[in-house]
């Protein structure tokens, strides 16, 4: 399995969108996505490449693993 490592913000958008996440609201440089079934909602900072630690606690909190992740950037 391939480490995880930092993507560009846009790049992790289509991923979150393509789980079936959508858009909520931007707080300052955050951007917010929900979806049903989330205890809370997911925050991407919008600049930049996000961090592994951002990527990996949104994983855990959409309940994917990293091996569905790299799957599924593969599919889009």
């Amino acid at each position: 399995m391939p480490a995880v490592t930092p993507v560009k913000w846009k790049e992790f958008e289509k991923f979150i969108l393509f789980v079936g996440c959508e858009f909520k609201r931007q707080s300052g440089g955050h951007r917010i996505y929900t979806r049903a079934g989330l205890n809370r909602p997911l925050v991407v900072p919008a600049h930049g490449t996000i961090p592994i630690f951002v990527i990996r606690n949104n994983l855990r909190l959409l309940g994917i693993t990293p091996e569905q992740y790299f799957e599924i950037l593969k599919k889009i």
